[in-house]
Parts: structure tokens; sequence; C-alpha cells
């Protein structure tokens, strides 16, 4: 999706409660990323994955199938959001398909950085709990530090030396009586 590697640029879990959970303004991520996050490309992603179902009556996403076609929208704040410009947005609707994204616990949703997605409140009796995992292109590292991570390399191991790495730490733990 990202068309190369790619690193955990953060992570979120999202708190719906029942009759209470917020709505969500339509937006793109990278409306808030290429600000807050010092990045010029949209190699970004994310995984929202249903940590309890995701309905229309508790606020699931919902999304313009293809809109992330459209390129950045311009954003502004509005009531502490960032919020896409409200006529591109009006004419994207008349577009593209609305989807819901209704979810079962376990099952999860890849989505690029400039998709239009929102969401409604929680009219439900039951919590609408997410998380949400997004993920940076390496070749899209900040071009000045922030809060949100650099690209690292990671070694990697053969699954033996994984196996016993795992097993010392697990001597080690049994020998403390953890």
């Amino acid at each position: 999706m990202l068309e190369g590697e790619a690193y955990h640029w953060h992570h979120k879990i999202m708190l719906k409660s029942a009759r209470t959970g917020g709505a969500f303004n339509w937006h793109q991520d990278f409306g808030y990323w290429q600000k807050n996050g010092n990045v010029l490309f949209p190699y970004m992603a994310s995984c929202m994955i249903a940590v309890n179902r995701t309905t229309k009556i508790n606020g699931c996403l919902q999304a313009l199938a293809g809109s992330h076609h459209i390129g950045l929208i311009q954003h502004e704040r509005v009531n502490s959001q960032q919020t896409a410009d409200a006529d591109r947005v009006a004419a994207a609707v008349e577009r593209l398909p609305l989807v819901h994204l209704e979810l079962e616990p376990g099952s999860g949703v890849f989505f690029h950085c400039n998709l239009l997605h929102r969401s409604d409140p929680n009219d439900s009796d039951e919590p609408r709990w997410t998380l949400i995992c997004c993920y940076n292109a390496a070749r899209n590292d900040p071009y000045r530090d922030s809060h949100h991570p650099r690209y690292t390399p990671l070694a990697r191991l053969e699954d033996d030396e994984v196996l016993r790495i795992g097993r010392a730490q697990w001597e080690r733990m049994t020998e403390r009586g953890a």
C-alpha cells in the first residue's frame, strides 16, 4: 500500500462510550500529519482494528470510497477539530460512494492518509472501541523533529534466534518467580 518499507508512526485507541462518544468531522489524517508530524509526502496509512462491534448506531467510521485520489484538501480548525474544506467535501459526497465501516471484533481495515472519513456520535447502549495503528513510509522520514518518531531500521532475526531469546527470557522470569 505504501510501496516500500514502512514503520510504526503512532497508535491510539478511540473510546466512544455508550450514549456519550463524540462525532468527528470529515477530515484526512494527512491534514493533521503534514503539519504536526513534519512530513512532506502522503506516504502514510492507518489500520483500524475493532475491539468491539462497530455499527452505524455506535458511530462507526464512514469513508468516501476513492477520495484519497483527490489529494490533500485544505483543512481548518472547527471546534477543536481539523476539518476538511466543506465545499470540497460536499462535492466529494455528491460524486463518491459513502461506506459505513461496520466491523466485528478483531476485524480491521487499512486506509490511506488522504481518505476522507468521519464518524457520528455513539447513540447506542454499547461502547465503540477501536485501535488505530498508523504507519509512515521509511522514505518519508520527517524533515525536522516532532513528537512522532523518525524511521529506525530493525535488525531481522532468524526464527531460531527469536526462540533462543524468548527461552532465555522465560528462564530468567521463572527463576525470579515472576
